[in-house]
């Protein structure tokens, strides 16, 4: 992967894919993390993604895993310096929530599991409505001015905490968000067009979006009649129930056909082609599986190809829940 991307207003470059995290202490043991990893570092990429809150769904796991899988991946490899760590707070079971205490705390136990000093871009995981954006943003800011947090973005935060989010950075000379982290793909356009895209872009916030594949089912794996062996396959097996799902599902076929590329590749490429997105989120459980990633860094769809995947992705064929 070439051509970094700038974060927003930050000095941060990331490469054109993030590393998703989720996988790793989950579906993936740290050995075949390890081995993700290393594959992706060696293709070019810089930019991982994870959470406080990764794997505390699995039962036996407290959460933090994924954060210590690459804590103990950064100390092998000796290269903190060359990798755009991203993570967050609200989520982990101990630190629900977004008090200024808790994600003060958060930060600290996150720092811990990674083995390192300072986090490169440090979200708030999901909005906490019963905290003022005054109290998160404070408690962020000093993070920040103790130099354990390079910048500061927000994931799932509705338009209006967004703005006055912003302001209240603006007004008060404080750390300010630089990119926002939305579930957005060509089968969730709902969920990040309008508004929330909107006032991103007006304050230039770059948008870094998970869900990029939506639980793999955009990698083209998941067909009627086929059975998929992955512990996302009930979600990602929704879409097939949905016109829209068949429908981008058939668009994407004509693409990649003639692009002699794969179908995550082009799902991918045509998020990377949307307004405000710097760089789609994508996980990977094996080596096997990273190519189709990465090499949306050299896929530039042309612009009938975006006309046909937008078109086959009308929000009007609403997406299953």
């Amino acid at each position: 992967m070439t051509s970094l991307r700038t974060l927003g207003p930050s000095d941060i470059a990331v490469s054109p894919l993030a590393l998703g995290g989720n996988v790793f202490g989950w579906t993936a043991d740290q050995a075949q993390s390890f081995a993700v990893l290393d594959a992706y570092t060696a293709a070019g990429g810089n930019f991982v993604d994870t959470a406080d809150a990764y794997s505390s769904w699995v039962p036996g796991n407290e959460g933090g895993e994924s954060e210590t899988v690459i804590g103990h991946w950064l100390a092998a490899r000796g290269n903190r310096s060359d990798i755009v760590v991203a993570t967050k707070a609200g989520a982990h079971p101990q630190f629900k929530g977004l008090s200024g205490t808790t994600v003060k705390a958060a930060a600290e136990a996150s720092l811990k599991r990674l083995g390192t000093d300072y986090i490169d871009l440090y979200y708030t995981h999901f909005d906490d409505p019963s905290v003022p954006v005054e109290e998160i943003i404070t408690a962020l800011d000093q993070l920040v001015k103790a130099g354990k947090v390079r910048a500061i973005a927000a994931s799932n935060l509705s338009a209006e905490r967004l703005q006055a989010s912003l302001d209240f950075s603006e007004r008060e000379g404080l750390a300010r968000y630089v990119a926002l982290q939305p579930r957005y793909n060509l089968v969730s356009r709902e969920t990040y067009e309008g508004e929330l895209r909107d006032t991103a872009a007006r304050a230039g916030l770059a948008a870094v979006p998970y869900s990029a594949l939506a639980s793999g089912f955009l990698s083209g794996k998941y067909r009627p009649g086929v059975t998929v062996d992955s512990a996302r396959a009930a979600g990602a097996g929704k879409y097939l129930e949905s016109r829209r799902g068949l429908s981008v599902l058939a668009a994407l076929d004509k693409v990649a056909q003639a692009r002699g590329a794969e179908v995550a590749t082009v799902a991918l490429a045509w998020l990377a082609a949307q307004p405000t997105v710097v760089a789609p989120i994508a996980s990977a459980r094996t080596v096997e599986q990273l190519p189709a990633l990465t090499a949306v860094a050299e896929l530039e769809l042309t612009a009938e190809e975006l006309d046909e995947l937008t078109a086959a992705s009308d929000t009007s064929s609403p997406s299953p829940a």
